[in-house]
């Protein structure tokens, strides 16, 4: 939704509603094949080992039809209700969720970024639902929410590690640990730039740039202590960080949204002539 909110056009509820629809049908599919092919490995995990599938509450074949289902609907409402590239968006993260991510976290720490890139297309979904384009806009967004990711699941995963290892899963926090922390700490402070890119560009005004440093200083610091000394409590410190860092940095973006339509309607009116502009305010 922030992605729609972001773009420079007029907002459609419409389109906005077939957008938050089809997107989230499209995220229903994509984790519930997710689980699906997973079902025997999360049986082993104390977090996933109550998920439905596990207990056997609903069958394998019950959970494929919905997963095909929903997928189905999900790229078909984007596709009819919005646009084709949005559409194609959402099945591209279907097919990169199920088909790249999952299988590959059992074979490499490499899914960790692949991941990230599945987190990072949903605002980018929004920002094409509205202007039918993948503008810079639309790429700084996707970027924002890439770099979240690491912070965020690299301190869940530091509480999960030995579970990760008993379910054979190649984590980056079992293969290499200081990495863990360091690319945490690493993508932090990417965080900075990404957000002053966005004033540059005229999305916002400049009192994002300095809202987000003090955001984005708070998750810095966590992931300073995560990486200086990774253990439990400075993992779960920089975990419900992070989840207090995304909402209210994509508020503060929202709140600081340059007025375009309002910029837009001065620049069509200095391109009417005088006596257009006379016969408009009569």
């Amino acid at each position: 939704m922030c992605g729609y909110a972001m773009a420079p056009m007029a907002t459609d509820l419409t389109c906005l509603f077939a957008t938050t629809a089809g997107t989230g049908l499209c995220i229903a599919s994509a984790n519930t094949f997710n689980q699906l092919m997973e079902a025997p490995y999360d049986a082993q995990m104390s977090r996933t080992r109550n998920r439905v599938l596990v207990r056997k509450v609903i069958s394998p074949l019950h959970a494929a039809s919905f997963g095909t289902i929903t997928g189905i609907l999900g790229v078909g409402i984007l596709s009819a209700m919005v646009n084709p590239l949005t559409a194609i968006l959402g099945a591209s993260n279907i097919v990169l969720y199920t088909c790249i991510y999952t299988p590959m976290k059992r074979v490499s720490i490499v899914n960790t970024w692949i991941g990230s890139i599945v987190g990072a297309i949903p605002p980018m979904m929004g920002w094409a639902a509205c202007t039918n384009s993948l503008d810079l806009g639309a790429w700084v967004l996707g970027s924002i929410l890439y770099a979240w990711q690491f912070p965020h699941f690299n301190s869940l995963a530091w509480n999960m590690r030995y579970d990760y290892t008993k379910a054979g899963y190649h984590m980056m926090v079992n293969a290499n640990p200081a990495l863990n922390s360091r690319v945490s700490l690493r993508y932090s402070l990417l965080l900075f730039p990404l957000c002053y890119i966005i004033p540059y560009i005229e999305m916002t005004t400049w009192w994002f740039a300095l809202d987000s440093t003090i955001i984005n200083s708070g998750l810095l610091l966590g992931a300073f202590r995560f990486w200086k000394n990774s253990n439990d409590k400075t993992a779960r410190d920089l975990f419900f960080g992070s989840l207090i860092h995304l909402p209210v940095i994509l508020a503060l973006m929202m709140a600081h949204k340059k007025n375009w339509r309002t910029d837009n309607q001065k620049y069509d009116l200095e391109d009417i002539s005088d006596t257009e502009l006379k016969n408009i305010t009569k």
